[in-house]
């Protein structure tokens, strides 16, 4: 079963925007089914969970075991009395969850719309993909997965997605897998830039002979370019995880930043414990500052492919998949 998860898991200034209008999508179809499966969940009688879970998981086909064994982590060789108590345990500990979900997501149309949005795009941009073709929102541990791309399905962990406020990210064992740089994305408009995210990745999955810090730098800005043209009314902070005042003084900032790489030699690294400290997910750029964002290298990936995008405005986004990431670096003359 395919399962790309995004556990976190996306400019009011000249220049710097996704403010684009993009292509008129409004004709293209897209039929989606929405599931809210921690409404059947948090409604189980606890009393009555082994004659009741059964059905639930039944009603949810693949995604039911999924949430049971991946998800809670039930181990699929217990009893049915062993796993009723599981559940009510997990029910009882995230009942303030499900309950604060409740209250954010009483109405998820809007959500809905979004990522609706969002998949014509998808068909405009790549006509051959196969959409997903529905939507399940659910609850699960706060410390585990978040959203997920099945099969057929666009999974969307609501306990990700609550507002950065919600006082049980700052749990201690909450922390130790998810800190604040990751928390404070926890909101409810990130549900449809990590769900675009997760399509993006499976369209354009990683290149594992790609090693070089460049390359992987390109390949993540093509990824971040790709999901600008599927979300044109997001702003670009919100795509790449920045804060606003982070996506500002990166703008303000681009030469340090790219003198940063070229000083260092780090370009035509392959040293994955130097790779991972400028395209993997950190706190902050330690060369830059308490207040720099980490992933710098993806920004300035995402700089060299606007670059050079720019020159070839009539290229598809399927070309530019294909395209060498080395011939994209030598062509677009990228030097802020």
């Amino acid at each position: 079963m395919r399962w790309i998860s995004c556990l976190i898991c996306v400019l009011i200034f000249a220049g710097c925007g996704n403010n684009l209008k993009g292509p008129d999508v409004s004709g293209i179809p897209v039929n989606l089914k929405l599931s809210r499966f921690e409404k059947d969940l948090f409604s189980l009688d606890t009393n009555k969970t082994v004659t009741e879970l059964d059905p639930l998981i039944a009603k949810y086909k693949g995604f039911g075991e999924n949430f049971m064994v991946a998800i809670l982590n039930a181990d699929p060789r217990w009893g049915n009395d062993t796993v009723a108590s599981y559940v009510n345990s997990f029910l009882g500990s995230h009942r303030s969850v499900y309950d604060t979900a409740m209250a954010v997501f009483k109405d998820f149309t809007p959500y809905e719309e979004e990522i609706k949005r969002g998949l014509q795009h998808v068909k405009y941009y790549f006509p051959s993909y196969t959409l997903p073709k529905q939507i399940i929102t659910y609850i699960g541990p706060l410390d585990g997965y978040g959203d997920i791309l099945s099969e057929d399905a666009l999974i969307i962990g609501l306990q990700h997605h609550l507002g950065a406020g919600f006082s049980l990210y700052r749990s201690d064992w909450v922390a130790l897998t998810y800190p604040e740089y990751l928390t404070r994305r926890f909101t409810p408009s990130t549900i449809s830039v990590n769900a675009m995210a997760n399509i993006v990745y499976d369209i354009y999955p990683e290149k594992e002979e790609d090693k070089s810090l460049i390359l992987q730098m390109i390949q993540r800005g093509k990824r971040l370019y790709i999901l600008s043209k599927l979300l044109p009314g997001k702003e670009e902070y919100e795509l790449i995880g920045y804060t606003k005042k982070q996506m500002e003084d990166c703008y303000a900032h681009e030469t340090q930043i790219w003198n940063l790489f070229i000083q260092n030699n780090l370009l035509r690294t392959i040293d994955n414990n130097i790779i991972k400290n400028y395209v993997g997910e950190s706190p902050k750029t330690q060369e830059l500052g308490e207040a720099s964002p980490g992933n710098i290298g993806s920004f300035a990936g995402w700089q060299i492919v606007k670059k050079y995008m720019s020159a070839n405005s009539s290229m598809g986004m399927d070309e530019l998949i294909k395209k060498d990431e080395e011939e994209i670096f030598q062509a677009s003359k990228y030097k802020p």
